[in-house]
Parts: C-alpha cells; structure tokens; sequence
C-alpha cells in the first residue's frame, strides 16, 4: 500500500515509516518540522535504505502539491503539537493547530478518494477511567488539558464522519505511553527543552544533562506510592499501525496501544539504572494537580483482532533509550 504520513519526521511517526517500509509498504512523509528535523528522515532512510518522499508542510496550508504527485491508499495522521504544559499556557494554539490541520486534511483526502485513515489518538481521552485495566468499551472522560482536548475531539470529528459517510474507513489507536527508541541508536526522543515525559527525562538526568529526576507524588496507593503507568516500547506501538492496516477496510474500529500492565516511576527509574549500570538521583515532590495513581491498557482486543501484540519489556525499553541518549543526542525528534 502506498501511505502518507503526517507528522511522519516526528518521534512515533518515524518509527512507525520503518516499520511501514519493513512490511513492504511505500511512505510518503509530511512534517512542518515545528518540534522534528529533516535530518530524521535521512536517518529514516538510512535504516530501510530506501528513499522517502518528504515535503516540508504545515497540514493548515495547501496540499495539492503532494496528492497532485501522489494518489495514496491511506493516511496514518500523526502530526500535532502535543506538549500537555503548553497547551494550558496556549490553547488555541493547540485547537488551531491539531484541529483545523486535521479537517483541511480529511477534506483533501475526501477531495482525491482517499477515505482510508488510521488516527493516532492517546489513552489521554479516557480522563480519569472508569474501569482499570481501560478497555476500548471504557466511556471517554474528562480532559485535563486543551492537548487531551483536542485528541477527544477529533476523534468525534471522525466518528462523525464515518457516521454521515460509510464509505469512510477509520481507525482510531489509543496510545498508552510510548518510550524507548529504534536498536540502532539513530532515532528516538528527544524533546526541547525539560522533558515532559519520564523516560527522556530518566537518560537526561542519567547522561548529566540534567541535576536531578522530580518524582511528583509517592503517596498513591501502588506497591511503591509513586504513579503507575502502562510504557510501550515505539517500536511495539509502531508495529501496532502496520497491523492496523490489516483492518482498515472494516469501518469504524477504536484500539488500545499497550501492554496490559503497568509499571511504577520507581520501578522504571530502577530497572534503568540496573540494565545500563547508571545511577538517577531523584527527588521525591508533590502530586501533580490532574495526576492519577493507575492507568493501564487492556489490549486484547488488538491482539484478537489486529493479530498484535507488544514484544518488548521494561528492560529494552530502558536500555534503547539510553543507547538513543548516548549516541544522538543532537537530533531533535
């Protein structure tokens, strides 16, 4: 299948163009590299040692250019700001930018038949969930912040449009929390800025870059009072869309990307320094506010009916990404 990817110099969006050339698929790539860098591609490329299509664009302006050179199969849309801190500061920037992004491109993938679309969504929509483990059955919630906003958001936009045209095919895949990064240290995650996320914050602190780690909260009720949460390896999660394909043809269909269990702060702090025999230092500090002590997947039903599975453990989890810290660092994805 030919797939245009969104977003697709970005740090899932990468792993996932791997993935996607592995399986024997051809990608093109869009990205306006506002948090990413072409040089991403380049290492893309010299992974699969394929060459990738890549056009510099912000998906609010005009695509013509790419569909006027390309007639796809189906798009995977991961592009959008995503930092959860930065949307409170900047909310409409956020529903600017995520929201009228994602209509202008379903109305040019509509405009030149291209009603096959894979949306990479979060676990973010479920709030503070109903049930643990979350099932895909479980009743969205209450968004924390204007990022979870918008990710719910279009997902009813999607909903919608599936519902008002069933020539629609969509698939929505919920994230849990991707960490890790590609075997052979040319891409991962590296944020601007103080990560957001615990396990760049893990290699940083680790590497030297920065002080300390900030554990927010050691007084939940798990094992060991700090937040538990269900990490997936990228390269797991990326594999996760290449399954989906698979299913593209089958209407509206809502999956959870994880691994059924969840992991402490604590427990991943330790399982890092245990693998890569590096020391953390770490502070322990409030809760922070719209926290929650539990959250992890259920992911049976990708597995019964996407064939998938996560592969991957805590202790590859740890040592990819510290592989990815000491070896490219200087790349932004």
């Amino acid at each position: 299948m030919k797939i245009l990817l969104t977003g697709g110099a970005g740090y899932i969006g990468s792993h996932t163009t791997v993935e996607l050339i592995k399986a024997g698929h051809s990608v093109v790539v869009i990205d306006n590299l506002s948090n990413s860098s072409e040089d991403v591609i380049k290492r893309v490329e010299q992974i699969t040692n394929a060459e990738i299509p890549f056009y510099k664009l912000d998906l609010r302006d005009n695509l013509s250019c790419v569909f006027s050179e390309h007639a796809f199969d189906a798009c995977i849309h991961f592009a959008g700001l995503k930092a959860v801190g930065e949307s409170v500061s900047l909310p409409l920037r956020y529903y600017d930018n995520n929201l009228v992004s994602t209509l202008n491109l379903i109305k040019t993938l509509e405009a030149h038949n291209c009603k096959n679309i894979i949306f990479s969504s979060s676990a973010t929509v479920y709030g503070t969930p109903a049930e643990i483990p979350i099932t895909e059955q479980c009743p969205k919630g209450i968004c924390t912040n204007p990022y979870g906003w918008t990710k719910s958001i279009i997902e009813q936009i999607l909903t919608d449009l599936y519902k008002a045209d069933t020539s629609w095919n969509v698939i929505i895949l919920r994230y849990f929390n991707p960490v890790g990064a590609h075997q052979s240290g040319l891409i991962g995650e590296a944020p601007k800025g103080i990560p957001n996320n615990l396990i760049p914050y893990i290699t940083q602190v680790a590497s030297g870059r920065l002080d300390k780690l900030h554990i927010f909260g050691n007084d939940y009720e798990t094992p060991d009072g700090t937040g538990i949460r269900d990490y997936i390896h990228v390269v797991d999660l990326a594999r996760g869309h290449v399954a989906a394909l698979t299913a593209i043809k089958n209407g509206l269909s809502i999956y959870n990307l994880g691994t059924g269990r969840g992991y402490s702060v604590l427990e991943m702090v330790k399982t890092f320094e245990k693998v890569n025999s590096v020391k953390v230092p770490y502070i322990i500090e409030g809760r922070r506010a719209g926290d929650i002590g539990i959250c992890y997947s259920d992911p049976r039903k990708a597995m019964r009916e996407l064939a998938w599975r996560a592969d991957y453990g805590l202790e590859e989890m740890c040592r990819d990404s510290w592989n990815w810290e000491q070896n490219s660092r200087s790349v932004h994805v």
